[in-house]
């Protein structure tokens, strides 16, 4: 969320200033060593803001792919659904189980599949921001009504938004609210960025019981909660344009389900007891959490505001296809193939990874294509880390 975004640069330049200030008494500093020095060289991807086009890999991503280019119902809906419903069902049996005063094993358990279930029905969210408005009728609606209203993120907080990730002249610039150079920050920054994710949960609850009925009676605050904290970026700089025609609508009745929402819900733990809530907060936590680190690993993160070709874009971002069988779980809802998913922004889910298989066969292993996909999320996670070892050392 937008004020997760501020809330991390408030924190770095805290840190940094604490860390940039000279301590008393303290022993000088060794030379820097050179990043050739260390044990595991730090191999960035130079160039990409000038990387032109690869003509032949763009053709065919757009060529071979159009027969598989329809979001099927068939697998939207049932997923959608049965996600929702196993991540509600666990997280009923957790609240259940502690207020039996059962096994708190047994509600952590329970408490991480709910977890891994919602993040995964959230995910859709994402979908949503790039399926034609006729292409599933009522998905849309019905998402918000079971997934992004109980859960307070609704999907006007990506609409509008992630499409400006996608543009030809805003991605990795200062215009992208989804991009920052992390790969080239201090070391620190990357869990602090991580563990930001933690606050979303108050932050959303917060947002839409407090601040958004205050603006109505305080326009100020109105604007300020609107540019700052209404969408899920992580640029601390992106300020959101006011809405307008039929999103202004849409913004104003997602708005109302959400305050009247979180209004029932504190009303309810007001009168019933907070441990319900607090549990659930937690379950949400932990799949703001989850998504944090995909976020870590959905990018290289080096460029450094330059505008980007296609194929640029392309190269900074990452594939994790298989055999490794845990990308379908941090990475669910096709966002395993993020890299493609940059070829081809309208693609559905469900037909990445065939998209992945006719392109990788097409083109083969020495294309450009391959360039961009990874062998797993700790080896990603390995490389931001020594990339950023890396940028202090030449700092």
């Amino acid at each position: 969320m937008g004020f997760l975004g501020t809330v991390f640069a408030m924190l770095v330049t805290e840190f940094a200033e604490q860390s940039d200030a000279p301590a008393a008494a303290a022993p000088a500093a060794p030379a820097a060593t050179p990043l050739a020095a260390t044990s595991t060289p730090v191999h960035r991807a130079p160039g990409l803001a000038g990387t032109p086009e690869d003509k032949a890999m763009l053709r065919a991503a757009a060529d071979l792919t159009r027969d598989i280019a329809r979001a099927r119902p068939e697998i939207y809906w049932p997923d959608m659904l049965g996600s929702a419903l196993l991540g509600y069902g666990a997280l009923g049996l957790a609240i259940a189980t502690a207020l039996r005063g059962g096994s708190w094993g047994v509600v952590v358990a329970l408490g991480v599949f709910s977890a891994l279930a919602l993040y995964r029905a959230l995910l859709f969210i994402h979908e949503l921001t790039h399926m034609h408005r006729d292409a599933l009728p009522g998905f849309r609606f019905v998402w918000n009504l079971v997934v992004g209203i109980p859960v307070l993120m609704p999907s006007f907080m990506y609409e509008g938004v992630h499409s400006l990730h996608h543009s030809r002249i805003r991605y990795g610039t200062s215009e992208d609210p989804e991009y920052l150079p992390l790969a080239l920050m201090k070391p620190w920054s990357l869990p602090l960025f991580t563990a930001t994710a933690l606050l979303l949960p108050i932050g959303l609850l917060l947002r839409s019981a407090v601040l958004v009925p205050l603006g109505v009676i305080v326009p100020p605050l109105r604007t300020l909660v609107w540019e700052r904290a209404s969408s899920l970026s992580i640029n601390p700089g992106f300020r959101r344009r006011k809405p307008e025609g039929a999103m202004a609508r849409m913004v104003f009745w997602q708005e109302l389900g959400a305050t009247l929402w979180a209004w029932a819900v504190l009303g309810w733990s007001a009168t019933h007891g907070w441990l319900p809530l607090l549990i659930a907060l937690g379950v949400i936590a932990l799949a703001a959490l989850l998504n944090q680190v995909r976020t870590l690993v959905a990018h290289l993160w080096e460029n450094e505001g330059e505008q980007m070709s296609v194929t640029g874009q392309y190269l900074d971002s990452v594939n994790v296809p298989p055999p490794g069988v845990w990308g379908a779980m941090w990475a669910p809802v096709g966002l395993r193939y993020h890299a493609l998913h940059h070829l081809l922004p309208s693609m559905p889910y469900h037909s990445l990874a065939e998209c992945h298989r006719r392109l990788r066969a097409h083109l083969g292993l020495q294309s450009t294509y391959e360039r961009a996909n990874y062998a797993g999320l700790f080896p990603l996670l390995a490389r931001l880390v020594r990339s950023t070892m890396g940028t202090r050392a030449k700092g």
